[in-house]
């Protein structure tokens, strides 16, 4: 790796122009470290106290589990291209090169999410005295805005006829319906919905809630839309899980059949489920799970509501986060492009 302390091994020029294939580093186990995570050849060839704060960096510092695994995978792609390229002393050069090559098969957003996680990386390897510097700290990302989201969303109409055209004389549709529900009626992302105990639909004042746990560990608590709340009642008194308040909410089907298991649904059952249902119904175009969050947010905008109660309503830090997904603009910008008569 780049310490100070080792000499030559750095890329010559003529090696700046990479491919655009970017392999993943063959992983080694630590020896001394017990850990799901592996290691990639160049860390644990640099010692125990690299390969520890590699391990710790990712098992400590990253508490959301998808941005960790993002974050892991980014950097053993990087330590893989530097293995490639035989680079032993990196420099901000070989991190520059590295990003022009992900840019080369990449989108935006994923250049700049990898060199994020490689960045930090670096940061917490100088803070434990591994590396000298930080040779990412200085390259640059590309220049990524966006003032409108990619999320499709759907209009009142689909969504009404898509939860229309659920079978709901079994549990499982029952089950599918309410999920849904709670992505659109309480703006939730799908991670916050599957992750859902029974004890997070519960009753206060005259009104029944439903409780989120968001990402960062934030606790988000939304009143439940009247529907939401006869879809959720429908739904868990089919199932028979009023009362076993600790176990998951949403549950997955026994193979194919209509019986429901205790174990919780995850991302890739709810992602599979909407696309069973969309093609039942033979709706075209591409939709997921963020399109139920989207088309709430939309939709709430569409009658009036305010950024500021969506943002709060939709747990997003920042008004631009949730105007993103607004697509109220649409409709109106198609009404003033026909008004060129030619």
């Amino acid at each position: 790796m780049g310490n100070p302390d080792v000499s030559g091994g750095g890329m010559s020029s003529d090696r700046v122009g990479v491919p655009a294939v970017v392999e993943v580093a063959s992983p080694m186990r630590a020896p001394t470290i017990q850990s799901s995570l592996a290691v990639p050849v160049a860390i644990a060839s640099a010692g125990d106290q690299a390969t520890r704060r590699f391990v710790e960096f990712f098992a400590a510092t990253i508490r959301n589990k998808n941005t960790r695994m993002a974050y892991y995978r980014a950097a053993c792609n990087f330590f893989g291209w530097l293995e490639e390229h035989r680079i032993v002393d990196i420099e901000p050069i070989h991190v520059a090169a590295y990003v022009e090559t992900l840019q080369a098969s990449a989108a935006k957003p994923t250049v700049k999410q990898h060199l994020a996680a490689v960045r930090m990386l670096f940061d917490w390897l100088v803070v434990g005295q591994v590396l000298a510097t930080n040779p990412a700290h200085a390259v640059r990302g590309p220049k990524h805005v966006v003032k409108r989201g990619k999320t499709p969303v759907l209009t009142a109409e689909q969504t009404r006829q898509l939860l229309d055209s659920i079978d709901v004389s079994t549990a499982v549709g029952l089950r599918d319906r309410a999920l849904i529900a709670v992505m659109t009626y309480a703006l939730a992302r799908v991670g916050a919905v599957v992750a859902m105990r029974v004890e997070d639909y519960y009753p206060q004042s005259k009104r029944w809630w439903v409780r989120l746990h968001e990402k960062g560990g934030k606790r988000h608590e939304m009143p439940a839309h009247h529907t939401l709340e006869a879809y959720l009642d429908a739904y868990i008194d089919a199932a028979g899980i009023r009362e076993e308040k600790k176990t998951p909410l949403f549950r997955s089907a026994a193979g194919r059949t209509s019986a429901l298991t205790a174990t919780a649904m995850n991302r890739i059952d709810a992602w599979r489920m909407i696309q069973r249902r969309k093609a039942d119904l033979g709706m075209k175009g591409r939709i997921g799970c963020h399109t139920f969050r989207a088309t709430g947010i939309t939709a709430y905008l569409g009658a009036g509501g305010t950024l500021e109660n969506a943002q709060a309503m939709a747990a997003h830090e920042s008004p631009r986060t949730t105007k993103l997904y607004d697509r109220t603009g649409d409709e109106i910008t198609l009404d003033e492009v026909e008004k060129i008569q030619i």
